[in-house]
């Protein structure tokens, strides 16, 4: 549904045809709708946010109420959208919400510091003001328009000495009566025009206020150069590790079981009998090199991964930890593969610098995706705490592996605990 229609060649617009043309009421039942849709909104905001500031001071009752307002007005604004979406084919991605936190004190500070919420907040007060001047614009103008054209012709159904309109004495008159129907055809025509500025300006500030945050794009751009050649160095750093393993490890066993073998065949030339321990060597260095690449194949991609998704690979991780680790998995639908292999790395790499520099004594790994939405990983531990990107290849590694897929990562890590890293991964992959 196109709201405004470009002219043609540079031809005038024509009043009549965008009298006539659907979209022009439905932004007019849009706009008339605003009042209300803004006072309701406002009204449920500054409620929530009354009772938070009230309730705050007594043992932080307020905090529960915070978390409410925050998801009550996320609820209002997908209303919204749905509301610009039926009416005018304006289409708007809600923002996604912080993920949620057992802590309650944590999860409300993570609400106030978005800036989504805040936004949506910004909108929602806003939306009163802006209601009250583009349904009383519209409704003035059609209510006008409509009463002049039809008050001719009540006059001269229902005469009336002495009639007036704004305190001028026009409908005693032919001339009069003609002319206040003149000015009513005016507004009318007139009316399309408004109605297209009106709703040009409501759906400004609603993509500028409920939709992506101004300048994330940029940086997010930036910041995928700026990982990108991590992304490749930390690549090359692998292929370079894999070569050393296979060399070092697995390929010297290979040439081990080789000679093993050798040997084991010219002594059989000779005695028969006497090879049974080069053959009990042989199979021993056999199972050896079969477990060592079992090893290399687990840390690029895990056959249980493919076969049975993230819950029961993660499930693998969890019980080698050396820390004691509740999982919690929780996806409503499998994600793809590129999703589930870089979840699994990062689940794989967060529970490896638990168990090396946090020293906690339990750790919680939640994994939850709702309907077709992002994955969100949420790892947790009760260590010391400290744990920053910038001086760590391990977090720092994760960030650029996240990045990869347009995802997000961040640390939650204060000193002396506990330490909180989330992850968000989209639905698809990023367009290359």
């Amino acid at each position: 549904m196109v709201i405004t229609t470009p002219a043609v060649g540079g031809a005038r617009p024509d009043p009549l045809r965008a009298l006539l043309t659907p979209s022009t009421w439905l932004g007019a039942a849009h706009l008339l709708l605003d009042g209300v849709a803004g006072a309701a909104y406002a009204f449920v905001l500054l409620t929530g946010l009354f009772f938070t500031v009230m309730l705050l001071p007594f043992a932080l009752l307020g905090l529960p109420v915070w978390i409410l307002t925050a998801w009550v007005s996320v609820a209002l604004a997908r209303i919204e959208c749905a509301r610009l979406r039926l009416l005018l084919g304006v289409r708007i991605a809600p923002q996604s919400m912080p993920p949620r936190d057992l802590n309650p004190l944590r999860y409300g500070g993570a609400l106030w510091r978005d800036p989504g919420v805040r936004r949506r907040g910004v909108y929602q007060l806003v939306a009163l003001p802006l209601g009250v001047l583009t349904s009383g614009a519209v409704y003035f103008l059609l209510s006008g328009a409509v009463a002049m054209l039809a008050m001719p012709l009540l006059t001269f159904l229902v005469p009336s000495q002495g009639a007036t309109v704004f305190g001028i004495p026009f409908a005693d008159t032919g001339s009069g009566r003609a002319l206040l129907a003149g000015l009513g055809l005016v507004l009318l025509l007139v009316s399309p025009a408004v109605v297209r500025g009106l709703v040009a300006l409501d759906i400004a500030i609603a993509r500028a206020l409920l939709g992506p945050v101004p300048g994330a794009l940029a940086r997010r751009v930036d910041e995928l150069e700026r990982s990108r050649a991590r992304v490749v160095d930390a690549g090359e750093a692998e292929r370079r590790r894999l070569e050393r393993d296979l060399h070092d490890g697995t390929q010297q066993q290979l040439v081990a079981l080789g000679m093993t073998l050798g040997r084991a065949k010219a002594r059989y030339k000779q005695d028969p009998g006497g090879i049974g321990e080069l053959l009990d060597d042989a199979h021993q260095q056999a199972k050896d090199a079969v477990t060592d690449l079992r090893g290399l194949i687990r840390g690029l991609h895990p056959p249980v991964l493919t076969d049975r998704g993230l819950d029961a690979a993660l499930s693998a991780i969890a019980v080698r930890c050396p820390v004691p680790v509740d999982l919690t998995v929780a996806l409503d639908e499998r994600p793809s593969a590129t999703i589930e292999a870089i979840g699994y790395f990062v689940v794989a790499e967060g529970l490896t610098n638990v168990a090396r520099h946090s020293r906690a004594a339990h750790a919680s790994v939640t994994v939850r995706r709702e309907g077709s939405g992002p994955v969100w990983i949420v790892i947790s531990d009760d260590g010391v705490g400290g744990a920053d990107p910038a001086r760590g290849t391990g977090l720092r590694g994760l960030a650029d592996r996240v990045s990869g897929v347009d995802g997000q990562l961040r640390v939650d890590s204060p000193v002396g605990g506990p330490t909180v890293l989330t992850v968000e991964l989209p639905t698809s992959e990023p367009a290359r």
